[in-house]
């Protein structure tokens, strides 16, 4: 387990403004903290049953999760693909898995 700092990505998004045009809304990233652990062996079939590959999960504060789909951790992009809020904390569980497509480090 190793507690250090993630970064929450936000892709970029199109969307339609009040006059009908189109337009890209940039890629964002914050930085927060994160309790970086491996993946336990239920963890690790189930999901793979369902297609994915995970790799860690990271536990974070909930009030500082706003539904982003990526991270960046130790030089490396993520798709967070499973949530999961710890009962009786202020404690959500991401689980990810490395993004497809994405060379080491690039987005």
């Amino acid at each position: 387990m190793i507690d250090t700092t993630i970064r929450l990505i936000t892709p970029e998004q199109r969307y339609q403004d009040e006059d009908g045009i189109w337009r890209t809304r940039g890629t964002a990233e914050r930085e927060i903290f994160a309790r970086v652990s491996s993946i336990d062996r239920n963890e690790f079939f189930a999901a793979g049953e369902a297609g994915f590959r995970p790799l860690y999960r990271m536990t974070v504060f909930t009030g500082e999760y706003q539904g982003e789909s990526l991270c960046r951790y130790d030089g490396n992009i993520y798709a967070i693909y499973r949530t999961y809020h710890v009962p009786g904390t202020d404690n959500l569980e991401l689980y990810v898995q490395r993004k497809s497509g994405v060379a080491n480090g690039q987005q």
